[in-house]
């Protein structure tokens, strides 16, 4: 193996890592409840790995892209934020 090879090898291996990481913070997991919801932070949390939500929940039942034990208004406007400059974001990358 060259060392482009082993280099690619592991930026796939860190991606890997870092999704499986992630994937244990999603809505719908079960952390959050009617007695203790989901606030600001969470809904910023939860709108920067929607993508990931996503394609868990086509797999999991019960995994969502949007936690429904939430404050209200604070964690929509989080979630919403996040959504926005997250997606928003990869469109500057373009050239």
């Amino acid at each position: 193996m060259n060392r482009i090879e082993g280099t690619k090898a592991c930026r796939v291996l860190l991606i890997i890592t870092v999704c499986v990481l992630l994937s244990g913070c999603i809505p719908g997991g079960g952390r959050h409840t009617d007695e203790n919801p989901a606030g600001f932070f969470w809904g910023i949390w939860h709108g920067w790995i929607a993508p990931i939500s996503l394609i868990i929940g086509i797999f999991q039942d019960g995994i969502r892209v949007y936690e429904t034990a939430n404050t209200g208004w604070w964690y929509d406007f989080g979630f919403y934020m996040a959504i926005i400059s997250g997606f928003g974001g990869l469109s500057l990358l373009r050239k």
